[in-house]
C-alpha cells in the first residue's frame, strides 16, 4: 500500500551542474599529470601491493573523486603499467579525478597450468584480488582520515578495471555476504574465511571499503544471483563477440576448465529489472581486445561515456536543498516509469522511486 507520494522535481540544468562541480570532471581541463607510487597495504610490502596515483599538476582541489582501477591479464599477467590502465588513469586525472592504477596478487608463472585447470584456485585468485582492491579502497579512506594528503572526497570512491580487473571490481562490490557463496562443488565460503573474510587479508583494517560505483570494461560476474536491488551503480562496455569474458555467459577465456562468467548482455538487463542504476555500451561485432589501449576508438568512447555516467553520481552534484538521501529505514527497491515498468535512472523523463516502506516519489531529473 502506498503510504505517501512526494513530487520531487530536481532542476539540474547545465549551468547549475557546472557551478556545483566547478567546471570539473567532464572534460580534460589539465594538461600534465604526475604519478606517485606507494605501497597501499600495511600487511604486505611487495610489488603486488603497489599502486600508481595519478593527479593533475597544479590541481589544488582537496575534495576530488577517486577511481581505483585494476589492469587486465587473466589473473596471471599484466601490471599497473599496462597501457589501458595508464591511459584510463591519465585521462581521468586530466579531468580532475584522483585516478589509481593498482597492482594486485596474480598467479605466479609456474602455477598457471594449475590455475587454469582448478576451480578452487580460480576462486582463491579472484578473492585475493578483491581483498587487495578493498585494501586499496581503505588506504584512500585511511589517508582521508589522517590529513587527506591525497586531496580526495572519501564519499566519491569508484572502482573499475579492464577484463580481469573488471571482474574484480564487480565481485568486490557485489559479493555482500559470505553466506551467498557456494559450498559445493567448491567450498568458496571456506576460501573466503581463510583469506580473512570478505574484507580480506591485505590490511588497512578499521576503515570502510564501500564504493560509489563500478566501471567495468569487458569484465563479468560469476553468479548473477549476487546482484541485488541495493547494489552500486555500474557502467559496462564490452564487445558483442567477446568470448574471453563472455558477452552473455560462458567459461572464462573460452576454456571449459575455467569458471563461468556472465557479461554485459546478462548483467545490465538484470540491473534494469532490479532498479540498479546502470548504463551499458556494446561494441557490435567487436571482440575482447579493444581494451588493450587508450588509442583504440572504442576505448576512447568507453572513457567518454564513463565520464558522463559518473558525473551525476559525484558528491558535488548532490543537491543540498532537495535531497535524494535515503535513510537506513527507507531503502530504494526499484525505479519504474509511470506505467510501472522497472527502468534505470535517466534524465528528462518522469520516474517513480519506490521504497521498502511503501513510499513512492515521483522524480524528474532535467539535464
Amino acid at each position: 500500500m502506498i503510504k505517501s507520494i512526494t513530487l520531487v522535481l530536481l532542476l539540474i540544468i547545465s549551468s547549475n551542474i557546472s557551478g556545483q562541480c566547478y567546471d570539473r570532471y567532464q572534460s580534460e581541463i589539465f594538461n600534465n599529470v604526475s604519478v606517485n607510487t606507494v605501497n597501499y597495504s600495511d600487511v604486505y610490502n611487495d610489488n603486488a601491493h603497489k599502486m600508481d596515483i595519478y593527479t593533475a599538476d597544479d590541481d589544488t582541489a582537496t575534495n576530488r573523486p577517486v577511481i581505483i582501477f585494476h589492469h587486465g591479464g587473466s589473473y596471471y599477467g599484466g601490471s599497473k603499467e599496462n597501457p589501458g590502465a595508464v591511459d584510463f588513469c591519465t585521462a581521468f586525472a586530466k579531468k580532475g579525478y584522483v585516478a589509481i592504477s593498482s597492482n594486485y596478487r596474480i598467479v605466479a608463472l609456474q602455477n598457471i597450468i594449475n590455475f587454469l585447470t582448478n576451480n578452487s584456485v580460480q576462486y582463491e585468485t579472484v578473492l585475493k584480488a578483491t581483498a587487495d582492491m578493498k585494501a586499496a579502497i581503505r588506504y584512500v579512506k585511511k589517508n582521508y582520515s589522517n590529513g587527506n594528503s591525497l586531496g580526495v572526497d572519501s564519499a566519491s570512491v569508484f572502482i573499475g578495471g579492464i577484463s580481469s580487473g573488471g571482474v574484480t571490481a564487480i565481485h568486490t562490490a557485489y559479493i555482500d555476504n559470505i553466506s551467498d557463496l557456494p559450498t559445493s562443488p567448491v567450498d568458496v565460503q571456506s576460501i573466503v574465511n581463510s583469506l580473512g573474510g570478505l574484507e580480506g587479508d591485505a590490511g588497512n583494517n578499521g576503515y570502510n571499503s564501500s564504493v560509489k560505483g563500478i566501471i567495468n570494461f569487458a569484465g563479468g560476474i560469476n553468479d548473477l544471483n549476487w546482484i541485488d536491488s541495493n547494489d552500486e551503480p555500474i557502467f559496462s562496455a564490452q564487445g558483442s563477440n567477446d568470448v574471453i569474458v563472455n558477452y552473455n555467459c560462458g567459461p572464462g577465456l573460452n576454456n571449459p576448465s575455467v569458471l563461468n562468467l556472465c557479461g554485459l548482455a546478462q548483467i545490465h538487463p538484470l540491473c534494469d529489472n532490479l532498479g540498479v542504476i546502470n548504463q551499458s555500451l556494446t561494441f557490435n561485432n567487436a571482440d575482447h581486445y579493444w581494451v588493450t589501449s587508450g588509442s583504440n576508438p572504442e576505448f576512447i568512447q568507453a572513457v567518454n561515456q564513463t565520464t558522463d555516467f559518473l558525473y551525476p553520481l559525484l558528491s558535488c552534484n548532490q543537491t543540498t536543498n532537495i535531497s535524494e538521501h535515503v535513510t537506513e529505514k527507507e531503502k530504494l527497491i526499484r525505479v519504474t516509469n509511470l506505467l510501472g515498468k522497472t527502468i534505470s535512472r535517466s534524465f528528462n523523463t518522469p520516474m517513480l522511486y519506490i521504497y521498502d516502506n511503501g513510499k513512492v516519489e515521483k522524480k524528474i531529473i532535467f539535464k
